[in-house]
């Protein structure tokens, strides 16, 4: 079977939207998964919805393999994506080919290329993904090397030789997930140009010419279809061989921070570029928002989507479920979940109410995805240091706002207790093993943690609950602090703990789960 390729559609009289020919507006480093499957996708529709006209150069930022490099362009740049998921209840399954990418430059092997490129006047953006490690500041990256050996001391390079041209400025957009995303970069880019010696005029480009824009991604992205016999059947479905076929959820969203409001005669080339974009966006219905600040969304996605996880997924495990999905089908544990986040998360949230039900809803959806079979032990790996990040702070709000326990996040630190504490078995080097129930069979679980944490529960193993509980509670290494302090949270966590021991994890959901 041919490889997919606009000569093929051609011939195979596709009639679906495609962009052959456009000006290279995006430099985008990072050719994986998510990045296809999220800002590429995004730039697809905008090129088809509202015009925006633009193609996307990727880069393989760091691999001396040119693997993915050839394969892009042995595609023309097209690849098929799939976005696959619950829709308000609904089972969604859509397919479009994407044909926003030119083509892919590997940095070793095409530096020169990479280097014309930035120095195009139709070139406006560049978006990066090249991991949380990404962007680091690397002291042995030389001006001198071709190419640098991290994306900074790149992007630094190509900024230089960009200025030395004479052209405008640019909106950067990076993706990596951690905080101030694009302030740390723009920091990386300007102590590579002082430690280079690079001129003052250049520095003061990019940091008055350039636009590094903090934002905030979310889709999960599980990529290659791993099913032999699913992808023979979904390329013959097709009529072509895509080596770059990558599979999303259905739910995706961008946030970018703005820029405060200026006077059209007023903006800077990247400004206007970047009012372009959120333009084509809008006009595209993308789920992409321009925001004033992205930390109040990330706040939200950390303690509604990932602090759900981490509040019902080890109680959930030890009731015998095994994949996410399952547990939004047992009205127990969903309504537990939503309880949590409806009544105790959502309340204590700095954006509108309204905002954060919607994005609670889409979460529910996400979960019951039923192409994505997620594995609630894979969820459960560092679950003490999830639970402190994500749903120990919005305990700590809610009690001082409303002086109260709340009672489902507290009983998820007696669920997340009693994962580490029943029946322990041994301790092996990176896990603990314990066994839980399932339908009145012991089965053994690993339970992977900081080696200190796991050497905790394993020294109390044979503790009571009352000491165990206080134990837990006073450890300032779990917590970063007393939790003993918070009034009455040892005595209702011991309780539910109880609760768990006679009756198990199952009572405790049906104890505080509302039907939906």
């Amino acid at each position: 079977m041919e490889l997919l390729s606009y000569r093929k559609l051609e011939e195979a009289g596709y009639d679906g939207y495609l962009l052959k020919e456009a000006p290279v507006k995006v430099l985008q480093f990072g050719e994986g998964n998510f990045l296809r499957a999220f800002a590429d996708y995004f730039i697809d529709v905008a090129n088809e919805r509202a015009g925006f006209g633009g193609k996307v150069a990727m880069v393989q930022p760091a691999s001396a393999s040119t693997g993915g490099a050839d394969r892009m362009n042995a595609q023309d740049g097209l690849y098929t994506l799939y976005l696959r998921g619950s829709e308000n209840g609904q089972k969604i399954d859509r397919k479009r080919i994407i044909s926003a990418a030119s083509g892919c430059c590997n940095t070793h092997r095409d530096w020169a290329q990479i280097e014309e490129i930035i120095c195009s006047p139709e070139l406006k953006y560049i978006i990066s993904n090249t991991t949380e490690a990404g962007i680091v500041y690397d002291a042995s990256c030389k001006l001198e090397d071709a190419p640098p050996a991290s994306f900074p001391a790149k992007l630094t390079k190509l900024l230089y030789a960009r200025w030395k041209a004479g052209l405008p400025g640019l909106a950067i957009l990076p993706c990596e997930l951690i905080d101030d995303n694009g302030l740390v970069l723009r920091d990386c880019v300007l102590r590579h140009a002082a430690d280079w010696k690079l001129e003052d005029a250049f520095a003061d480009w990019v940091g008055g010419a350039c636009i590094f824009c903090s934002t905030l991604v979310d889709r999960i992205v599980p990529g290659r279809v791993r099913d032999e016999a699913q992808l023979a059947q979904m390329e013959e479905e097709n009529g072509y061989r895509d080596e770059l076929l990558v599979v999303g959820e259905v739910f995706g969203v961008w946030y970018i921070e703005e820029l405060p409001a200026v006077q059209k005669d007023d903006a800077n080339a990247a400004e206007q570029s970047l009012r372009v974009l959120e333009e084509a966006f809008s006009a595209a219905g993308a789920n992409v928002h321009f925001v004033p600040e992205v930390v109040p969304y990330k706040k939200r996605k950390v303690r509604i989507l990932n602090g759900a996880h981490t509040g019902f997924v080890p109680g959930a495990y030890l009731a015998g479920f095994n994949i996410v999905r399952d547990c939004m089908h047992d009205e127990a544990v969903r309504g537990y979940m939503n309880r949590m986040l409806e009544e105790e998360v959502i309340p204590v949230l700095p954006l509108p109410e309204d905002d954060c039900k919607a994005f609670a809803a889409a979460v529910q959806d996400r979960f019951d995805n039923p192409f994505v079979d997620h594995q609630l032990i894979s969820i459960t790996l560092n679950s003490t240091s999830k639970w402190r990040a994500r749903n120990m702070p919005t305990l700590l709000e809610y009690v001082e706002k409303y002086e109260k326990l709340p009672p489902c996040l507290s009983m998820s630190l007696a669920m997340l207790i009693a994962f580490y504490s029943t029946d322990i078995v041994a301790r092996e080097d990176n896990a603990l093993v314990l066994r839980r129930q399932v339908q009145g069979a012991a089965e053994e679980y690993r339970a992977q943690d900081d080696a200190q944490v796991l050497d905790f529960y394993y020294e109390h193993k044979d503790a009571d609950d009352a000491a165990l509980v206080n134990d837990v509670l006073a450890n300032t290494d779990m917590w970063g602090q007393d939790l003993r302090q918070v009034a009455g949270l040892e005595e209702t966590v011991l309780a539910d703990l109880a609760l768990i021991r006679q009756q198990g994890t199952a009572a405790a959901f049906a104890k505080l789960g509302k039907a939906q």
